[in-house]
């Protein structure tokens, strides 16, 4: 087993990325994939918080374009995570990795609340971490909710899995055609460029953070180990001098 690079990562996944190749909801086998990644990167050693989004049951943004209000929406999205967070907990703990969910909303019934010192001592005991409700406000994406915890448990990288999108291109590679793949750029080049990182106050938080990105295809084989490990993979986001 390679050595790791960093001690202790923030994982950020989509809830895009739990479906599979289905277009909605949770695929087992998908979920199961993901924890065997997560349990070689605990037998590393490295600590690991992971955010999840909730885009595969919910999107808040298309809910108000239906008429829901956008608090209303941005909070039944929370909960969304929330299920996220309790289905991959389940798959971690049945490959054998102690997992903790901690939600920034409080559903005491099935997970502990979002404090800061007990994650931090979660991670030093070697469990995994997972975040869920994103900051716990309305008009805040799971994007800045992975960047503010990143920070907030002292993390040395935020991965930022992709689905089906190998790192950071010009353009949309989807849309069109001619988009180039970037292999490093800084936070500020990503922010003046609008490029489709992640939303601008993640980013930003990011920047003023001096935290570096790693933005990479979920799919790509053995891809969080070789993220962790420090092996050229998708984009780097990093810190200028």
């Amino acid at each position: 087993m390679s050595e790791a690079k960093y001690r202790r990562v923030l994982l950020k996944l989509s809830g895009e990325a739990l479906c599979g190749n289905t277009s909605y909801g949770i695929d087992p086998a998908t979920v199961t994939a993901i924890a065997k990644q997560i349990k070689q990167i605990v037998g590393m050693g490295v600590g690991i918080g992971i955010v999840v989004g909730g885009g595969n049951i919910w999107r808040g943004a298309e809910a108000e374009k239906q008429g829901i209000d956008r608090v209303t929406a941005d909070y039944a999205g929370m909960l969304a995570t929330v299920i996220n967070a309790l289905v991959l907990q389940d798959a971690m703990e049945k490959e054998g990795i102690t997992t903790r969910t901690q939600s920034a909303i409080n559903v005491q019934q099935v997970a502990e609340p979002f404090i800061r010192r007990r994650a931090i001592r979660h991670l030093e005991k070697g469990r995994v971490v997972i975040f869920a409700a994103g900051t716990g406000n309305p008009y805040m994406t799971t994007d800045t909710a992975a960047a503010l915890r990143a920070i907030e448990i002292d993390a040395e990288v935020l991965l930022m899995t992709k689905n089906n999108v190998d790192g950071i291109y010009s353009a949309d590679p989807h849309i069109n055609p001619k988009a180039k793949k970037i292999d490093r750029i800084s936070h500020l080049e990503a922010l003046n460029l609008r490029l489709q990182v992640m939303d601008a106050t993640a980013l930003s938080l990011c920047l003023d953070n001096r935290l570096p990105i790693i933005v990479f295809d979920l799919r790509a084989p053995h891809g969080i180990e070789r993220a962790v490990t420090g092996e050229s993979i998708g984009t780097l986001v990093y810190a200028e001098e």
